[in-house]
């Protein structure tokens, strides 16, 4: 089963991705996990540029191709490989992030977003994403460290951010939004239960 975590900066998703993925190694599912963008040689070095408060002057259009080109690189070193080996997988954040911040809060379009993607990826939604909701202000209380170029993009955007996350989610049976507000232990245990009826765990 390919597994994404996903939500707004400070929602947990980083926690809950290696919650998650710990507890379905405990369960004896073989299972890799991962971090997009990231993970990769490529994808780590494209992630510095995204992310490097030096690089303001970045278009909405520009972190869109870069997001998706260290996904595919993802998907070609390490989700297809662990994959076909029969392994899950976990990952944070998918393609769901574009579209929820560059497409939606950027304004670049997320229908926009996943025709990119179409056009780029071999496989483009995961069997499951876990959207983690969150309130700005306990979001901003749990970022205790120097906050990256996309982070200090303002409350107005990350509002729509979250917005953006919530009607991507919106009548579809492969996303679960779940309230992320509580503590990180609560917050696993809710995610073990959406995962568990997909994958028939007692």
């Amino acid at each position: 089963m390919f597994l994404v975590v996903d939500g707004p900066d400070g929602s947990g998703k980083s926690t809950q991705a290696h919650l998650l993925a710990d507890w379905l190694r405990r369960q004896r599912f073989p299972t890799a996990d991962f971090r997009d963008p990231g993970a990769t040689v490529i994808g780590e070095k494209i992630r510095e540029i995204l992310l490097s408060t030096a690089h303001e002057a970045m278009t909405t259009s520009a972190e869109v191709l870069l997001y998706m080109a260290a996904r595919v690189q993802l998907w070609a070193e390490a989700i297809a490989p662990a994959l076909k080996e029969g392994k899950c997988v976990v990952v944070d954040r998918w393609l769901s992030s574009t579209c929820a911040y560059q497409g939606y809060a950027g304004g670049f379009g997320m229908e926009k977003v996943i025709g990119v993607a179409r056009d780029s990826l071999e496989r483009v939604w995961p069997d499951l994403t876990i959207i983690l909701d969150v309130d700005l202000k306990t979001a901003a209380q749990r970022l205790h460290r120097e906050l990256d170029r996309i982070e200090r993009k303002g409350d107005n955007y990350h509002s729509r951010v979250r917005e953006g996350f919530l009607r991507l989610a919106q009548g579809r049976p492969d996303f679960v939004v779940v309230d992320a507000t509580g503590s990180a232990e609560a917050v696993h245990q809710e995610v073990v239960k959406v995962v568990q009826k997909l994958l028939y765990v007692a």
